[in-house]
């Protein structure tokens, strides 16, 4: 029997054993053959983009991502590889199938933006839309599609330009019958995020901030509406928020060209017979090749910004590892080929001394003689503006939400749910404060006033760093701080930011702080560089981030208490340090 367990053992080892060394290998195998193994490209195409897949800010770092088959779509390179297909004779038009409504309205102004050049170069670029909402809200997809020379809409569809909508949850009765008492402070009167603990309802400043955000982003909307259909503003104006429309209301009304479906779409913009193959546009973008020029380092922070570097494997895109960016800006910093850096922000903010590492080393970089610029993605607030502040040239888009320069701390007091719960709790303790982040008990007064003390510090820090950073007098920057979002077009009003675009802008605005011509080349190059593949499985397998027995424990735990999912991220967000973040549901 002994003989039999060891040789089951032994078996079971060298399986795994070599299903560790095919996938590795395969990894491998891919990563270092991948570029030289694809398909070449047809002699005439049309490309197709697909919106309604998932958009990064930078590519996935899943080391299994390569084995899938699938591209993901990362939006700085969506819009290269439009910008390049524009110039490309072997490129005949662009083909979009969009309806989903996954995009912020911001990114979908990155790519319209980059569409309304490919139209210009006189290629046709087609839409097409099995529905644009079916029930829910299409206006996002419907300003991205009016950037296109033609919009198809299926018969059976909808056009769901129904306007915007935000709302917030407040969790203020569920938490006193549940016993739980928050304790929380703000600064300032916008900074709104504890009102969902503290609050039923909006207070008038929370009120006044969602209907400027909302007003400015249907402003918008209508604007790029008139624009891209040719209709006068006041006829957009009219037809905003009066959505759905039926397919044929849609027609008759000047919103879409043509009621078909895809294939009579698609060959519309030539992609069936002879006039071009259809290529997915991340595989056309694949085959570009890469810029020269003045070296320019590329650095990306997208997610809530924390302390430490990320320790998960695969990448998790909803996480801004403070560690991770600062050593790549040590390492841009380091390399005397750098001239400039061109940072990628996507964050809601999150942990200040997190942010505060990051704008520290983009100060460290200007101080070194290399240039700053931000490129703000869907939201650079609170903490994601913290860390942008201090560039040489801050870039947004209309629709950003940014700005929310202000802080919040506390904790949930659980003592009365366990009165109700039947359960005690005893302790010993040194120290006055020992405690004072227990969930056992409110604060005392005196680490109430610690609390306050420090949020108070943070939000000075903050306020005369932005003045700087801004070059404004303390005093306005007061004016536009107190914890206030705002879009990207009203914080370029207001001297938050510097211009307003995307990529394109930000790489021009790069060339000007390097007084380089508009036309000089840039050799982007990413920071930190990407782990190898080996590396990432090893991480995986080892337990870094990544045990899988550890893994399905969480998910256990997590299937259990999904039922209290919605108050459970609301409080998650009330975390003990002090958070610079954006208010929640103040999205599309």
């Amino acid at each position: 029997m002994r003989r039999l367990g060891r040789f089951i053992l032994v078996t079971l080892a060298g399986i795994g054993l070599f299903v560790v060394l095919a996938v590795g290998g395969g990894i491998w195998a891919y990563s270092t053959f991948g570029d030289k193994i694809e398909p070449r490209l047809p002699s005439t195409m049309v490309l197709g983009l697909d919106l309604e897949a998932r958009f990064r800010e930078s590519p996935s770092s899943d080391p299994f991502a390569a084995l899938s088959g699938k591209r993901a779509y990362v939006v700085r390179d969506v819009v290269a590889a439009i910008d390049a297909a524009a110039l490309d004779p072997k490129v005949k038009g662009l083909f979009a199938t969009l309806g989903g409504g996954a995009l912020p309205l911001a990114t979908a102004q990155e790519i319209r933006d980059a569409v309304s050049r490919f139209k210009a170069s006189g290629k046709p670029a087609v839409a097409f839309a099995e529905t644009m909402g079916e029930g829910g809200n299409g206006t996002v997809d419907y300003f991205l599609s009016t950037a296109f020379s033609q919009i198809w809409l299926q018969p059976s569809g909808e056009l769901g330009l129904v306007g915007y909508s935000a709302e917030t949850p407040f969790v203020k009765g569920a938490l006193d019958l549940l016993g739980i008492q928050p304790q929380m402070a703000g600064r300032k009167e916008y900074k709104s995020a504890i009102e969902t603990f503290t609050e039923t309802g909006y207070t008038a400043p929370h009120r006044e901030s969602m209907e400027a955000l909302l007003e400015s982003w249907a402003n918008q909307t209508v604007a790029g509406i008139a624009q891209g259909r040719r209709m006068g503003e006041d006829k957009a104006k009219a037809l905003f928020g009066k959505g759905p429309f039926l397919a044929a209301e849609a027609l008759s009304a000047g919103l879409v060209d043509h009621l078909g479906y895809r294939d009579q779409a698609l060959a519309a913009a030539g992609g069936s017979g002879k006039k071009g193959e259809l290529v997915d546009l991340a595989a056309y973008g694949a085959h570009q090749p890469k810029g020269d020029g003045t070296k320019v380092a590329v650095i990306t922070g997208s997610g809530a910004i924390m302390r430490g570097g990320g320790d998960n494997a695969f990448g998790d895109d909803d996480s801004f590892a403070a560690a991770t960016v600062a050593q790549a800006f040590r390492d841009a910093i380091d390399d005397p080929a750098v001239k400039a850096i061109l940072f990628r922000v996507n964050s809601p903010g999150g942990s200040y001394v997190a942010s505060d590492t990051i704008w520290h080393e983009v100060g460290r970089a200007r101080a070194a003689g290399k240039k700053v610029v931000v490129s703000m993605a869907g939201m650079a607030a609170s903490g994601g503006y913290f860390v942008s502040m201090g560039a040489d040239r801050v870039v947004a888009q209309p629709a950003t939400i940014t700005g929310s320069i202000g802080v919040f701390s506390g904790k949930m007091v659980l003592a009365e749910l366990w009165t109700k719960l039947g359960i005690t709790w005893d302790g010993v303790k040194r120290g006055d404060n020992a405690d004072m982040q227990s969930a056992n008990k409110p604060f005392s007064p005196q680490a109430w006033e610690r609390l306050n003390r420090q949020l108070d510090a943070i939000y000075a820090d903050f306020t005369t760093k932005a003045a700087k950073g801004r070059n404004m007098a303390p005093e306005r920057l007061e004016e536009l701080a107190k914890g206030r979002i705002w879009t990207g077009a009203d914080a370029q009003a207001r001297g938050l930011v510097d211009a307003l675009g995307g990529w394109d802008v930000a790489q021009a605005q790069v060339r000007d702080v390097l007084k380089l011509a508009p036309d000089d080349g840039l050799e982007l190059v990413s920071y930190p560089k990407p782990q190898s593949p080996w590396r990432k499985l090893a991480k995986l397998l080892g337990g870094s981030g990544g045990n899988l027995t550890e893994d399905e424990g969480v998910r256990a735990l997590l299937r259990v208490a999904k039922v209290l999912e919605p108050l459970a991220r609301q409080i998650e967000a009330a975390g003990p340090d002090s958070v610079l973040r954006l208010p929640p549901a103040s999205t599309p």
